[in-house]
C-alpha cells in the first residue's frame, strides 16, 4: 500500500476507469484513485474506524497560501465493500468534477 499506485504496478489490476478516476484491485482492497491529484505528495494516511476505509491525503494550497488536505486515494476493504459501491462513489466524484469543469472551462467541452 505504501508504493505509488500506477497503471504499470504489477501487483494491481485496473478494473474500471473514468475521466477523473481509476479503480484498481489487489488481494485485499478496491482502490479508488483521484486522477486530478496525480503527482500530489502523500502527507498522511487516515483510517476511518467505522467504515475501515483507509485514505491517503495530500496538501493543496490556495492562492492565499492556506493548505487544504485532500484525498488522493481510498482503500476500500473487499470484505466490506463491492465494486458497485466503489463505482457509485467514483461516479459521484466524476459528476462533481464535470460540473466544476463546465463552470470554469465551458469552452473546453
Amino acid at each position: 500500500m505504501s508504493s505509488e499506485i500506477t497503471t504499470s504496478n504489477p501487483e494491481l489490476r485496473l478494473i474500471k476507469k473514468g475521466k477523473f478516476y481509476f479503480i484498481f484491485e489487489d488481494s485485499q482492497f478496491l482502490i479508488l484513485v483521484d486522477k486530478t491529484k496525480r503527482g500530489l505528495e502523500i502527507k498522511d494516511k487516515i483510517t476511518d474506524e467505522k467504515s475501515k476505509v483507509i485514505s491517503e491525503r495530500g496538501m493543496i494550497y490556495d492562492m492565499e497560501g492556506t493548505g487544504h488536505k485532500v484525498v488522493k486515494r481510498c482503500f476500500y476493504p473487499k470484505s466490506n465493500y463491492d465494486l458497485e459501491f466503489v463505482t457509485t462513489i467514483a461516479e459521484r466524484m466524476e459528476k462533481r468534477y464535470l460540473e466544476i469543469r463546465e463552470m470554469t472551462c465551458p469552452d473546453d467541452l
